[in-house]
């Protein structure tokens, strides 16, 4: 399941709706609908965000959250490291060999350093 895909089920089973009424309304097939929660789909584009974020008739932070979400919900992750460092492919590499072996508490943890870090270099870099 993608983090786009979980959101949605929540979204929709709060709201006790079925994924059948639910893609009838959003004009999808309930087996496009069920392919999106579980992740078997790649995350839908703008607009079908949009049609979701207006069913569920979200505003703000949370129809943000939503589209942030499915930018972020790719299940065939293809990371381009032409150009960059050795190091840098041969990371990307690694993870995409180990990333199955990783629980969850270890890629929260993996993703704290990496958000850290970043953070670290935008505020070098508004600092010069």
């Amino acid at each position: 399941m993608t983090p786009f895909g979980e959101r949605i089920r929540q979204l929709r089973r709060a709201r006790g709706i079925s994924q059948k009424d639910m893609a009838a309304a959003i004009g999808v097939s309930a087996a496009y609908l069920s392919a999106l929660e579980h992740g078997r789909r790649s995350p839908p584009n703008w607009a079908m965000v949009q049609k979701i974020i207006g069913y569920f008739n979200i505003i703000w932070d949370e129809a943000d959250e939503l589209q942030r979400l499915a930018t972020l919900s790719d299940p065939r992750v293809v990371v381009d490291t032409a150009g960059l460092s050795d190091g840098a492919t041969e990371f990307a590499n690694r993870l995409a060999q180990s990333i199955a072996d990783l629980n969850d508490e270890d890629v929260v943890t993996l993703a704290r350093e990496l958000d850290r870090i970043l953070a670290r270099k935008r505020k070098h870099f508004a600092g010069k």
